[in-house]
């Protein structure tokens, strides 16, 4: 058994909806779990008008009863409060066709051309609503319920930023990525900064920086970290390509709308390494293996090694212009200004929850596959009956 998850909804349409399933009985759950990470996604420096607009609640619909998980899907719903100023230009009714005009100018970065060539409609607005973050919304909501769930393992997810456009933070080496403390203290530092940077005089740097990117009416990218600690070893299987839990992590990040980049551990910087300097020695002590760095990001072979999961994604400045950049008219084909859609400065903060939340769906599911059980109580023999075969190994 693992997990299965499902969005839907537009960006101005009324509501978004997620569907999880494979959450076994008996695991406490209750809306505002859910919404204290949306708050956390809609915060941070950079961030745009319909942040004002929006106060994300989720309403759970099926699949909990009295505070508890049924074992049966979860359905969750977050409504769009901007959704009334747009109930005839998002209508699912014909009559209210022509309501609002086209949108033929195309984003350049954005899904809008390839979208408009691939679906064959002229009206890139079919295209923008759904590629829209906004979605992202929906994939907190049910990365915290998957939070939930693996806290009951004592695993934890965190992260935190460390660069946004030619400012840099904090970024571990290879020894403080092994150290859990290290890592869930920075995480913890995180979260009373606007931009999610550990290093308040770095953090003020960025502030800054995105303040002049919004007079300039341009958008600005950064680095994040994500990071898993408490996952015990053997999460992923080497048998086969998509059991192999450093694809599904990495693909989880990589779908995060803007992610262009992921590396596990030290990354790309092992490509330029010496072996000798960036295998992960060793060492065994107290009835367990471990390692003094984590180069590796925590996964050999794909499979969990004990280490902290650890993982950076680099996310390119949001498409959308104040000041629009050169495009073609899908109409005319005629040079012109790309159209303008209210947008955010700078959501890597943002990006930062939201890997969060992914990285935990994707940890989550590879936990259940190894672990299974019907009810929460079931799998934690599972679980505890698999630690206690690790002492003795």
């Amino acid at each position: 058994m693992s997990l299965r998850f499902l969005t839907g909804g537009e960006s101005h349409g009324r509501a978004l909806i997620g569907l999880i399933e494979g959450i076994p009985a008996g695991l406490p759950l209750s809306p505002m779990d859910i919404d204290r990470e949306l708050i956390r996604r809609q915060a941070g420096k950079g961030r745009g008008g319909r942040m004002k607009i929006e106060h994300d609640r989720a309403e759970i619909l099926s699949g909990v009863r009295w505070g508890m998980t049924l074992g049966s899907p979860i359905a969750l719903m977050i409504e769009n409060r901007d959704w009334p100023n747009w109930k005839e230009a998002m209508s699912p009714f014909k009559e209210h066709e022509g309501s609002i005009g086209p949108l033929t100018r195309p984003r350049p970065g954005h899904a809008d051309l390839a979208g408009a060539l691939k679906y064959n409609v002229e009206d890139i607005r079919d295209i923008l609503e759904r590629s829209s973050a906004r979605e992202t919304a929906m994939r907190v909501g049910l990365g915290a319920v998957a939070k939930k769930f693996l806290s009951e393992f004592d695993i934890k997810t965190g992260g935190f930023v460390t660069g946004i456009g030619g400012v840099e933070g904090p970024n571990p080496g290879a020894e403080e990525a092994a150290s859990e403390r290290y890592l869930l203290s920075m995480a913890k530092k995180a979260e009373v900064s606007n931009t999610r940077c550990p290093d308040e005089r770095a953090a003020k740097k960025m502030e800054t920086l995105i303040e002049r990117a919004a007079k300039e009416g341009t958008t600005l990218g950064g680095v994040f970290l994500t990071f898993i600690v408490g996952a015990p070893p053997g999460l992923g299987a080497h048998i086969q390509w998509d059991r192999r839990l450093s694809a599904l992590l990495s693909s989880a990040v990589m779908s995060i709308q803007a992610v262009k980049g992921v590396e596990l551990g030290s990354g790309f910087a092992m490509g330029r390494a010496m072996g000798r300097d960036v295998m992960d020695e060793i060492y065994y002590k107290g009835g367990r293996f471990f390692r003094k760095t984590n180069h590796a990001g925590g996964l050999e072979g794909g499979i969990t090694n004990g280490m902290p999961v650890v993982l950076r994604a680099a996310m390119k400045p949001i498409p959308t212009q104040k000041r629009p950049l050169k495009t073609v008219d899908l109409r005319t084909k005629k040079a012109v200004s790309a159209s303008y859609e209210r947008s955010d400065v700078c959501a890597v903060p943002a990006a930062s929850v939201i890997a969060e939340a992914m990285v935990a769906l994707a940890v989550a599911s590879a936990f259940l596959e190894k672990f299974g059980g019907d009810g929460i109580a079931e799998t934690k023999r599972n679980h505890a009956s698999y630690l206690e075969c690790l002492k003795g190994f």
